[in-house]
């Protein structure tokens, strides 16, 4: 378990599906809060509101969580050219023929 911590790869990976994960559930507790549709009031009225509540959190904590790691792994091989105004990036010139 140890040697899985030490792979770069790996930690990317647990440390954005964390941040999807706490994405997803921020965005459930702002949907309870402010109740667009009735969606809070309609899961409470439901005799399985807790599994509808569940699955919810689910899905968006899958859905989250993996654009957030699929967006670290298509990051990972850019390169991030400084420009003169500091972290801007630079357009290269391509000469067509």
């Amino acid at each position: 378990m140890k040697m899985l911590r030490r792979l770069p790869l790996l930690r990317l990976l647990a440390i954005n599906l964390a941040i999807g994960i706490v994405a997803a559930i921020v965005m459930v507790a702002g949907l309870m809060w402010l109740n667009p549709a009735h969606l809070r009031d309609l899961i409470l009225a439901d005799r399985s509101g807790v599994a509808a509540f569940v699955l919810l959190l689910f899905g968006l904590g899958v859905t989250f969580g993996s654009v957030a790691m699929g967006a670290a792994i298509m990051t990972l091989g850019h390169e991030r050219r400084r420009g003169p105004g500091g972290g801007t990036p630079v357009a290269v010139p391509v000469r067509a023929r």
